[in-house]
């Protein structure tokens, strides 16, 4: 019962990697984008949203409506005023210049919020539990899997059957030649990028709900979402999801074998799959 309990705790902690994840999933799977900001934009939409809730009184739904198109705005800008500017078929600049901007970002959140830990008011709902099959699994990870599984279906839904998907596809696949069939790559990449970040507004709600947040915790976001993209398989949405479960399941294990092993374990499992399956557990193989 032990072993099944880190089981289901491991599926409900990656539901939380899971929204961290969709996003890189996509600019970094599929437009072959880095972005070293990614962790902390979840930071400062955390931050924002605590700030709301504090000044305002708005309940965790509300600030969820109001962060959401903050954060697609916030894709929207940085796509349009830093990464077109960098974008192309070499990774470097645009690895250099979010990696200008995560570090003025955390510089700019110490400046606001100082360094102390701050978390969601949630109005109990963080606390709430029920009982399945003899284990008590928390409502709010409940709600937060259920959230990042239909995150994971509609983006999957959106790049497959839609314009804008098909388009997408085609200037990650070639700029070029996108641009001759009437595409424009940098107007595809902004709302793309407005979208990847547009999900973080939903893990921004939910990690300050479920643990404190700083402004120095934007790196350590940042690798679960790169381990989870990379164990799933680059440019497969549904890979980065079950990649997030995978690096839940294997912390969670991790910390009944002992509390200080949980998240070394997740980086051994991401190690092993990237030596062993370069391509990722669910990618498939390039020839």
């Amino acid at each position: 019962m032990q072993w099944f309990d880190a089981l289901v705790q491991g599926i409900l902690l990656g539901g939380m990697y899971a929204q961290y994840a969709l996003g890189m999933a996509l600019m970094f799977g599929v437009m072959r984008i880095v972005n070293i900001s990614h962790g902390d934009l979840v930071i400062l939409l955390s931050l924002i949203g605590i700030s709301m809730a504090t000044a305002w009184g708005l309940a965790p739904v509300s600030v969820l409506i109001i962060l959401v198109p903050l954060a697609v705005l916030m894709g929207w800008l940085l796509q349009k005023l830093v990464l077109n500017r960098v974008v192309g078929s070499d990774p470097l600049p645009s690895l250099i210049a979010t990696f200008g901007l995560s570090i003025a970002l955390q510089n700019l959140m110490l400046q606001i919020w100082s360094a102390n830990s701050r978390s969601l008011p949630g109005h109990g709902i963080e606390s709430q539990s029920i009982e399945i099959a003899g284990i008590y699994v928390g409502v709010l990870p409940l709600i937060v899997l259920a959230v990042a599984t239909g995150l994971t279906w509609g983006l999957d839904l959106v790049l497959k059957h839609t314009r804008f998907g098909r388009a997408l596809r085609a200037a990650s696949a070639d700029v070029e030649a996108a641009s001759m069939t009437g595409i424009n790559p940098r107007a595809v990449y902004a709302l793309a990028t407005a979208v990847a970040v547009g999900i973080l507004g939903f893990a921004a709600v939910f990690q300050s709900l479920r643990s404190t947040v700083a402004p120095a915790d934007g790196p350590a976001q940042l690798i679960y979402a790169f381990e989870a993209v990379i164990i799933g398989g680059m440019g497969a949405v549904w890979g980065a999801f079950l990649g997030s479960m995978v690096l839940g399941i294997a912390q969670a294990i991790g910390f009944r074998i002992d509390p200080g092993f949980g998240v070394l374990a997740g980086h051994l499992v991401f190690l092993f799959v990237l030596a062993t399956r370069p391509q990722g557990l669910f990618g498939k193989a390039t020839t």
